[in-house]
């Protein structure tokens, strides 16, 4: 009973100041829904960075030449080759499928149109290893990299922009001048953080060291360049296994001394998901820290109120005390109200937290997830700023002496 009655007069003196107790819930309700509202978005940043990681294939292991340092930038290098990749193919375990590329700028010219993206060359087994699908038309063969075919197929910018409301397929375009057939046209990936992904154009591997990049992917032992070579592995457990060979292997072709840095890195799809991830998880939690700040303020203003709630009601806590009240049940009842204040804001706080995060969404492209563990981290803060705040107008109020309280004018 003595805690409902608690209860009913901590909402009775509530709604006897309706306003200022509405602005007071205000400033923890904006608190809350920003730590919510952030969370909420930056979980779901993290979501897309994996998302857009997987859409490029399913456990992938790249190596590229150089070795990527620290704070960015390149090591010492050396490029890699065809018969590299030729090895790495043979003889290295747990691999499902295997791909290599060759990337260089094309100018692309279609009757008074023209188009400048990258033009990779890649063998037949690209589509599958980076989870490409072709919308229409077909994608590179072994025939075509037999062959050595001048046979192109778009991403859907290239497209749009040479064919804008026309079908390509078999139109002939020119890429720095040479003459290509169009036998397809990729299904649309979209914009990522790494640019747009649909901005490219496929040829035959062999097409683009033999014949549109010959210069530029010949290495000094005669030898033709890929930029990178693409691991499909079995599963996630065999990757440590797969790097480490891979490691040793072209080690041992580059003739990399034991003392030596290498002239290649092997980079993982899950060493890139748990970096960026961990990056962004660190500029959730500051930016959830920062909005936190306003529960603090939002505190001292639920402080500010009750000390002068207190003050106009010395005379009443002086006549309680006086019919009986005992200074526990004085401060039980400030620290109520207090609390009640923190509570309904952090109510509405969920409100304007779940309602922020999804207005954003329709403005980027990124989903927020809401989690339960973020909202009941806001209210619960917000709880124990309405508590640390109320504690000291609560103490003050029930050590209030009643003879003194009640001459107070």
């Amino acid at each position: 009973m003595y805690v409902i009655e608690v209860i009913r007069l901590s909402l009775y003196t509530l709604r006897a100041n309706k306003l200022r107790a509405a602005l007071t819930m205000f400033g923890i309700s904006i608190g809350v829904g920003a730590v919510i509202a952030l969370l909420a978005i930056g979980a779901g940043v993290q979501a897309y960075i994996t998302q857009q990681f997987t859409s490029a294939g399913t456990n992938l292991v790249a190596v590229v030449p150089g070795q990527i340092q620290r704070g960015g930038g390149f090591g010492p290098q050396s490029p890699l080759s065809m018969s590299d990749y030729r090895a790495v193919a043979g003889s290295i375990p747990f691999l499902l499928d295997t791909a290599a590329d060759f990337t260089g700028v094309g100018n692309f010219t279609y009757e008074s149109l023209n188009s400048q993206v990258n033009v990779s060359g890649v063998t037949p087994s690209y589509q599958r290893v980076r989870n490409w699908r072709v919308r229409i038309g077909r994608f590179v063969d072994d025939s075509d990299y037999g062959g050595r075919s001048r046979v192109v197929v778009l991403g859907q910018t290239v497209a749009n922009d040479l064919f804008p409301g026309q079908n390509p397929l078999d139109a002939v375009v020119k890429i720095n001048n040479v003459p290509f057939r169009v036998i397809g046209v990729m299904e649309a990936k979209g914009a990522s953080f790494l640019g747009d992904q649909d901005a490219v154009a496929f040829i035959p591997l062999t097409t683009a060291q033999e014949r549109l990049f010959q210069a530029s992917a010949q290495t000094r032992g005669g030898d033709r360049k890929v930029s990178t070579i693409y691991l499909q592995v079995t599963d996630d457990g065999a990757r440590p296994i797969v790097v480490a060979a891979v490691k040793a292997l072209l080690r041992e072709r580059h003739r990399i001394a034991p003392d030596d840095p290498d002239d290649f890195s092997v980079v993982s799809q899950t060493d890139l998901i748990n970096t960026f991830g961990a990056v962004t998880g660190v500029l959730t939690i500051f930016l959830g820290a920062i909005a936190a700040i306003s529960l603090l303020v939002g505190g001292i203003g639920i402080m500010n109120i009750m000390l002068v709630s207190v003050t106009e009601r010395t005379r009443e806590i002086g006549l309680r005390k006086a019919v009986g009240a005992t200074s526990r049940a004085i401060l039980g009842q400030f620290l109520a109200e207090a609390m009640f204040l923190s509570l309904l804001g952090g109510v509405i706080g969920i409100g304007i937290g779940v309602g922020g995060a999804f207005a954003v969404s329709k403005v980027a492209d990124i989903q927020p997830e809401v989690q339960a563990g973020a909202i009941v981290l806001a209210v619960g803060f917000s709880l124990a700023v309405g508590l640390f705040f109320g504690i000291y107008p609560a103490r003050r109020a029930s050590r209030l002496n009643p003879i003194d309280a009640l001459r107070f004018e």
